[in-house]
């Protein structure tokens, strides 16, 4: 199977084990009835720790994620922040925010990625499986992650979101009027969709 490799891939490759474990506090003020964490939660917070905080709670039992990531399109704007410990990586981080000027742009998107994708794989169920919303910037990378943590075998599909209904005047070429949804399983012998009847 082909490799995806990126600078930094050797640092983050294992970065998932070493966050620190940050225990998840209710904030009474904010709550709707008693505070607990037994429930629906909205946590306010790095999702790298958030993630890492809920996995005790979740490990191997979620059923579906959904994840919208920044498409990494040079406009965002988006920070790669996480505390890897690193010269190279710490230099990453005086240089934020990702931009479209910055030419290791990609390898930082997949820098952030990996450990939030480990992490995921990690709660998932043995009948679960991951939803990711991406656009033409980073699909092909996000494949070949996902094909790594997931493996290939558990890839299910790649459906198209249709998002714009009308010609960008700003399109150079071409007008692109779609999104991608990636769809992994976590065991695809195990994973079956609920499907709605066609209308």
């Amino acid at each position: 199977m082909p490799e995806l490799n990126f600078k930094g891939k050797e640092f983050v490759f294992n970065h998932h084990l070493a966050v620190p474990h940050r225990p998840l506090l209710p904030n009474a003020a904010k709550s709707v009835g008693e505070p607990r964490l037994d429930g629906n939660l909205v946590i306010h917070g790095d999702n790298l720790h958030a993630l890492e905080s809920l996995l005790p709670m979740v490990a191997g039992k979620v059923d579906c994620v959904f994840i919208d990531p920044p498409y990494n399109t040079g406009n965002e704007g988006w920070c790669y922040n996480d505390n890897v410990n690193s010269q190279m990586m710490q230099q990453w981080l005086s240089e934020n925010p990702v931009g479209i000027e910055d030419g290791l742009r990609h390898d930082k998107w997949c820098a952030m990625m990996w450990p939030r994708l480990r992490l995921l794989h990690d709660q998932l169920g043995q009948a679960g499986s991951l939803w990711v919303t991406l656009d033409d910037n980073e699909i092909h990378r996000a494949r070949a992650m996902l094909d790594a943590i997931f493996g290939e075998q558990n890839f299910v599909a790649t459906c198209i979101l249709h998002k714009n209904f009308s010609p960008k005047p700003s399109a150079k070429f071409f007008s692109e009027d779609h999104d991608y949804l990636l769809i992994y399983a976590k065991k695809k012998d195990k994973w079956r969709p609920d499907l709605l009847e066609r209308t």
